[in-house]
């Protein structure tokens, strides 16, 4: 496996594409369902997620012809067992049970779910809207921003994270005895990101890399060839994308407010703002063109999307309709 392997292509339902939200949804949703944490109030949530939009019943339709094919070719004792793998339907042990058995049963159709089957198979992974914590095993704690997926991988040799979706806060720590001689790295689909003693976070967007140093040093390696490896410094922020660095610019060095649970808005274009926050929400959070022009400034709380969505009309001029609690659009007030 080449340093730089990973999965490129977009989640696909019924030969068509599909937002990567809705299939992770999806995903969880299974997950949930195969659990033996479900109650019929779940049900009900979930039979209300199907019927909201078309892509969601797509997406649960590729789900039953996946699931269907593996549950014929597992053991019922086996399929069954996915219920009861280390208890909570989120657990590593149980996302990883999950992954392996996809990987049977699907066959060439895992690749129309990439980006959530790989979820499952992660050392860490956060759902929608949630955002955890945990320290490894040589003091180094990752904080994982919401729909997002680390591997993890220490060895003798090197200590390694691997970003296969969303965002993580690394905050590193001196070793007991001196500096751990390891180099510790997070690689993502753009290149390698080498901590020098730092806090920094590394996000994983669609065709790009974006890396934010908050304090000591960066060493960033594209996978392109033809780029040479720098040092970003805290203060600031680097882009990369397949052909290597786009942009370099000076931010505030401070950790960043999503770890804290808010999103912090200073002056953002309304269009942008909808974007970051839909990140956050189970369904779709739609907008159109009418925004342009209209900006936001303020903290806003991550753990209730719904008020800050009831909040908006109250200080620009929006209107937010709502479809369902899965389905909303915001459109410019009349």
């Amino acid at each position: 496996m080449s340093d730089s392997d990973s999965v490129h292509a977009g989640p696909m339902a019924e030969g068509q594409p599909l937002d990567e939200a809705v299939a992770s949804q999806a995903a969880e949703w299974l997950t949930l369902l195969m659990s033996d944490q479900v109650d019929e109030a779940d049900r009900r949530r979930w039979r209300h997620w199907r019927r909201a939009h078309p892509d969601h019943d797509r997406a649960w339709r590729h789900i039953e012809a996946v699931t269907g094919r593996f549950q014929e070719m597992v053991p019922g004792a086996a399929y069954r067992a996915l219920s009861s793998e280390d208890k909570g339907p989120s657990s590593p042990g149980r996302r990883k049970v999950l992954g392996a058995l996809l990987m049977v049963g699907a066959g060439g159709a895992l690749g129309a779910y990439s980006g959530s089957w790989r979820r499952w198979s992660a050392t860490y992974a956060t759902r929608i809207g949630e955002r955890q914590a945990w320290t490894l095993a040589d003091g180094t704690r990752v904080t994982l921003n919401t729909g997002s997926a680390l591997d993890v991988d220490f060895s003798a040799g090197q200590r390694r994270l691997r970003l296969l979706a969303g965002e993580v806060w690394v905050v590193t720590t001196h070793a007991v005895g001196g500096e751990d001689p390891r180099p510790l790295t997070v690689d993502t689909v753009q290149g390698r990101f080498r901590s020098l003693g730092t806090r920094f976070s590394v996000r994983q967007e669609q065709g790009r890399t974006r890396l934010v140093v908050s304090e000591s040093a960066v060493a960033a390696r594209s996978w392109s060839p033809a780029e040479a490896p720098r040092v970003v410094r805290a203060g600031q922020t680097a882009v990369f994308s397949d052909a290597g660095l786009e942009t370099l610019e000076t931010v505030a060095p401070a950790e960043p407010g999503w770890v804290r649970g808010q999103i912090v808005a200073d002056d953002m274009p309304l269009d942008e703002f909808l974007d970051e926050l839909k990140r956050y929400r189970p369904g779709l959070l739609r907008h159109d063109d009418s925004l342009a022009g209209l900006r936001v400034s303020g903290v806003f709380p991550l753990d209730d999307t719904d008020r800050i969505l009831e909040t908006l009309p109250r200080v620009i001029p929006v209107s937010v309709h709502w479809r369902t609690r899965y389905w909303v659009t915001v459109t410019r007030a009349p």
